[in-house]
């Protein structure tokens, strides 16, 4: 008796293991969950444009980046075949394998608090690119570099041709 049931037990599949039976032969096939099979990859300008496109929601920023980068943009944004509005603009993003800092570059409305703004511009990127990417917003330093007076020109004129 001793004999068949060690023979039974080396002819059993095993159902511990996720297997599939093949004539007499058990092969494994992968290993888990499939969305853990493989790596992903996330690029600085992916996490820059959803960081750019958070910062711009919040009320009280004017712009996106300094001066002078401003007036470069408007005048590549006015020739024929130029990029359009740079939504990475005022964003620099370093991103690791799980984690990303983030440096931002705003101009703020004039009369608004600054701690304020500041404050709901890293509450609102830290949860646009945490929800999107999967990645830990580890740091998100924020440079004011203008305050846009009411009466102040934009450095970005809407185009005259209708």
């Amino acid at each position: 008796m001793t004999g068949m049931t060690e023979r039974n037990r080396t002819e059993e599949p095993d159902t511990t293991k996720e297997s599939v039976q093949v004539g007499r032969k058990a092969t494994r096939r992968g290993g888990g969950d499939p969305a853990t099979r493989g790596r992903t990859t996330i690029a600085d300008g992916v996490v820059e444009k959803i960081a750019g496109l958070a910062a711009r929601d919040v009320l009280g920023v004017h712009a996106m980046g300094s001066g002078l980068s401003r007036t470069f943009g408007a005048v590549r944004d006015r020739v024929p075949g130029g990029s359009t509005k740079s939504v990475t603009r005022g964003v620099k993003a370093e991103v690791g394998e799980v984690q990303t800092a983030l440096d931002l570059e705003i101009v703020v409305d004039y009369g608004v608090s600054i701690a304020d703004v500041a404050r709901a511009v890293r509450e609102n990127v830290v949860s646009a690119v945490e929800r999107m990417t999967g990645l830990e917003v580890v740091e998100v330093n924020i440079a004011v570099s203008d305050v846009k007076l009411p009466d102040e020109e934009d450095e970005e004129p809407e185009s005259r041709l209708q």
